[in-house]
């Protein structure tokens, strides 16, 4: 592949990719803040939000399927957690 083609295909994977990889980041953000915040019924809707953002990026090939598996298994164990603290 020649230079020029290289930096092409390159920007263009960027442009493609970033949004997804910045949305599921912002999405992970927003659920640990309400987690932390001890508002279940809203850190419920925000992990679920985090856990389809992720899946899309992992999709889409933004992140590891691996790395999209581990994010997703500590967003919910800590929403689990807060479920239990509240629930006793």
């Amino acid at each position: 592949m020649t230079a020029a083609k290289s930096l092409r295909v390159s920007i263009r994977r960027h442009q493609i990719k970033g949004p997804l990889k910045t949305r599921a980041k912002s999405s992970i953000k927003k659920a640990r803040i309400s987690i932390l915040e001890e508002n279940l019924d809203n850190s419920n809707i925000l992990v679920q939000n985090a856990i389809i953002a992720l899946d899309k990026a992992a999709k889409k090939g933004a992140i590891h399927n691996r790395n999209a598996a581990r994010r997703k298994s500590r967003i919910v164990r800590q929403f689990n957690k807060l479920r239990n603290q509240l629930s006793a």
